[in-house]
């Protein structure tokens, strides 16, 4: 491609493979969207720095100043752009990132992050359900009064946190690893409230999975309303009469909203075990299934797992299939530790001084993964294999290098 005169490297950056998943023409329409756009020409325009803060995330063991070489590296010794570009401060590179702000890579995030399982991929399906599980985790922010007074600290005894923490809860792709809904809060946030929040994210064809400290009548009836499947573990003091039992071991029964008691109560149970109809907002017909695990704590006694779901018809998904399907619930905890463990670095502490620099990380980090891992899934899909069999890190790595190596104007 021939030079021109006011060409300049900054326009020619984008972050190797990743850019395919984070296109520039969407990074510009939601800069103009949320008002970062710029109205002059800047050393670090808004689309870089929003290519720069995934690349952060790539890279958490270089300092800002390493991590733009990288970024910009190849493309700077390519020598077909007019005048001097010299790699900016560490104190101009953070004044860009809060220029920059967190609301353009959320709206990223929320704009990229779909379910990227097609109907071939393996491991993703239960029969014809997309396999999906919500869940929540912490992540160690910089020890600053800034970042302590939005976040906060566990103070929980002996697990209370020397740093910030903040609460993020995800709702995830079970087969894929693909995070495609987030909520980011303070570390005292109600995970229930922040699951509420990505509901919206659920669809018909979905079978969402939760643990059990996520259950409530309140947010169970949300999740119903959006048309997925559900299947949660629920608490063993949760009341749950014995409507009729089915051939594979479950059986029937109804949830009653807590704020109905006593004679109340008593009667809609009685409604239900006779046939005869209640009133919706009152009480929801579940399916139970009900099994016993190994022993894991060396008590000698196993563990009783009780699930509730709204697929009543055992014809439809045995109970043995929905059991080892919500064991899949743990490819959750797989997800946060790609992310935590390494993705971040082990006992790595966000590096942002500032709370809404925090946040910033916090979804460029999401948006690099969810990258990551549409990268995989397209591979694994290639190779007909699960997704689950290629390497994270053997992938983070050979990202790693497309963004160093990126000697070409977009991937």
């Amino acid at each position: 491609m021939p030079a021109v005169d006011n060409d300049r490297l900054t326009d020619r950056i984008s972050i190797g493979v990743l850019a395919r998943i984070v296109p520039r023409d969407l990074v510009e329409e939601v800069l103009v969207e949320t008002k970062r756009q710029e109205r002059r020409t800047r050393l670090l325009p808004a689309r870089v720095m929003v290519y720069f803060t995934m690349t952060m995330c790539l890279f958490f063991d270089d300092d800002y100043e390493e991590v733009m070489r990288k970024l910009a590296g190849a493309l700077r010794w390519l020598g077909n752009w007019q005048g001097d570009w010299k790699v900016p401060t560490t104190g101009a590179i953070s004044q860009a990132r809060i220029r920059l702000g967190a609301a353009p890579l959320k709206v990223l995030f929320e704009r990229v992050a779909v379910p990227v399982a097609g109907l071939g991929t393996k491991g993703t399906w239960l029969r014809s359900r997309r396999l999906m599980a919500i869940d929540g985790f912490f992540l160690d922010a910089a020890d600053t009064p800034e970042n302590v007074a939005r976040f906060g600290r566990s103070t929980n005894g002996h697990k209370a946190s020397a740093l910030p923490q903040v609460h993020v809860v995800a709702l995830a792709e079970c087969g894929t690893h693909a995070i495609v809904s987030a909520a980011v809060g303070p570390r005292a946030s109600d995970e229930r409230a922040l699951a509420a929040t990505l509901l919206d994210a659920c669809e018909p064809g979905m079978l969402l999975t939760a643990d059990r400290y996520f259950y409530s009548f309140d947010l169970w009836q949300q999740a119903l309303d959006t048309g997925a499947d559900l299947l949660w573990r629920v608490k063993s003091d949760l009341t749950l009469p014995v409507i009729r039992s089915l051939p594979d071991s479950s059986y029937l029964s109804i949830i009653v909203n807590p704020k109905i008691r006593g004679k109340q109560r008593n009667q809609i149970i009685a409604d239900a075990r006779a046939g005869r109809d209640f009133p919706e907002d009152s009480a929801t017909p579940v399916r139970v299934i009900e099994y016993t695990v190994p022993d894991r704590t060396g008590s000698g006694t196993g563990e009783l797992i009780c699930l509730i779901t709204n697929i009543l018809n055992q014809t439809d998904i045995p109970a043995v299939e929905l059991a080892t399907a919500y064991h899949e619930r743990w490819e959750i905890e797989n997800i946060f530790d790609e992310i935590k463990t390494h993705q971040r670095g082990e006992a790595r502490v966000l590096r942002s001084k500032l709370p809404d620099l925090v946040e910033q990380e916090i979804w460029a980090l999401l948006l690099s993964h969810y990258a990551i891992r549409c990268l995989m899934c397209e591979a694994a899909d290639e190779a007909d294999v699960d997704p689950d069999r290629l390497s994270f890190m053997r992938s983070l790595r050979v990202v790693r290098r497309q963004v160093t190596d990126q000697a070409d104007f977009s991937p």
